[in-house]
């Protein structure tokens, strides 16, 4: 190995992005950072979020990406000391397993003699985590749109106008990614599907061209949020607040349990908005106001 110690970045992000469900993500300026370097024995620290509750053992999911991309590198399987400083919120929908097996991919292959590349990394990532539209903008930033060609993942990026800022509602509730999974069905009709189809497509243009006119519509979706709501009723009020208060679209982030709304003004006010209609619900949480990043995982110090 060339390199003895690296600090790594990696973003939040927000997958799915209303109907492009599995298949669209985006990158947040929210932000983990990684150091990780070589030791005699394992050692993992955990700072901020899921300081009492992520594992300290070689089962952290960060050591175990980082051993797996060492043993695929084909370098000699060494201990690892990582220190974590968590800014994302654990199971809300904002990418932090993503951005956990990212951030142990990148760190270790910064740290190789001879690193993998790009495609190797994406190639590793979906396979750890299982969802590209997360670890793809995760690694590239920016808004991913992700498919499947055979084993191939093939992504590019979808432009996104600077004007649009991410208004984002933590819930105080987590919500399962398993669960909000389990809940949906294996088969949809061909009117929901086509639903979702045309607002992809929209939705791609909307963010591109900066009519954000189209957002509110665009960012509808049948595949996956109305099963969601059932086990998350507060959303529907949430959607509507973020609308009236001048939203141009909002969406369920990943799985949830965060709402995300995108705006080009009144983000205190649309915040606000969201937050009351969640507590009138008896549901408490905090609004973090960010924007899509056109950056993704990247050493900051080796």
């Amino acid at each position: 190995m060339e390199q003895k110690k690296v600090t790594i970045r990696v973003p939040a992000t927000s997958g799915n992005i209303g109907p492009g469900f599995d298949c669209l993500g985006m990158a947040l300026d929210w932000w983990n950072d990684v150091h990780m370097s070589v030791s005699s024995a394992p050692t993992i620290n955990v700072l901020g979020e899921g300081a009492d509750t992520i594992s300290r053992t070689e089962n952290n999911l960060i050591y175990q990406s980082a051993q797996t991309l060492l043993h695929e590198a084909g370098e000699d399987i060494q201990f690892l000391s990582i220190e974590c400083e968590n800014r994302i919120p654990l199971a809300r929908g904002l990418g932090s397993s993503a951005a956990a097996i990212v951030g142990g991919l990148m760190a270790a292959n910064a740290l190789c003699t001879t690193p993998l590349d790009q495609h190797r990394l994406i190639d590793i990532a979906v396979r750890l985590e299982g969802h590209a539209d997360n670890v793809t903008p995760a690694l590239l930033g920016g808004c991913q749109a992700v498919v499947r060609d055979g084993d191939r993942v093939v992504s590019d990026t979808v432009a996104i106008a600077p004007e649009l800022m991410a208004i984002v509602f933590v819930p105080d509730l987590p919500m399962s990614t398993r669960d909000s999974r389990d809940i949906l069905t294996e088969q949809v009709t061909r009117e929901d599907a086509i639903y979702n189809l045309g607002r992809i497509a929209m939705l791609v243009n909307s963010l591109s061209s900066g009519r954000t006119e189209n957002l509110r519509v665009a960012t509808q979706d049948r595949l996956h949020q109305p099963a969601r709501e059932k086990i998350f009723p507060a959303m529907k009020y949430i959607f509507r607040a973020a609308q009236d208060a001048g939203a141009a679209g909002v969406f369920l982030s990943g799985g949830g349990s965060s709402i995300l709304a995108l705006a080009t003004s009144n983000f205190m006010t649309i915040g606000f908005e969201m937050a009351n209609a969640a507590d009138k619900q008896g549901l408490s949480g905090n609004i973090k106001i960010t924007s899509p990043s056109s950056l993704g995982a990247h050493v900051v110090s080796t």
